[in-house]
């Protein structure tokens, strides 16, 4: 069970930390992901990260401002989104892929288990 938290509704330019807690299965041993769906499109991979912490993956156009991160103690992995567009606005997704996909790999195909979503809105 994957169970999110940490949307709102925010002004373009601010940050949030979204939240996954997991449960269920050795979250230590399994890569995972974030994914978002803006409405009427389709859901597109964000970000994933190693077992470890260590290895992390994103979409290009993710990078530098969006950080994934893992604490394998509390069973969670973050997202911690700055600098927030308007084109960010999206329900966000925590995923845990198929064990042993590579990172750039992950698509929606790929994820064995799907969080309820948090809705991140961002006005301009």
């Amino acid at each position: 069970q994957l169970v999110e938290s940490g949307g709102g509704s925010v002004q373009a330019g601010a940050s949030l930390r979204l939240s996954c807690v997991a449960s269920g299965r050795t979250f230590g041993s399994y890569a995972m992901a974030w994914f978002r769906q803006a409405p009427g499109k389709d859901r597109e991979f964000v970000s994933a990260i190693g077992p470890g912490g260590t290895i992390t993956h994103y979409l290009d156009s993710m990078k530098g401002r969006f950080t994934i991160s893992r604490d394998n103690f509390k069973n969670t992995v973050y997202l911690d989104m700055n600098s927030l567009k308007s084109d960010d606005t999206a329900a966000y997704y925590c995923a845990a892929p198929a064990h042993l996909t590579p990172l750039e790999k992950i698509t929606a195909a790929t994820i064995a288990y799907w969080g309820q979503g948090t809705q991140v809105t961002v006005s301009s």
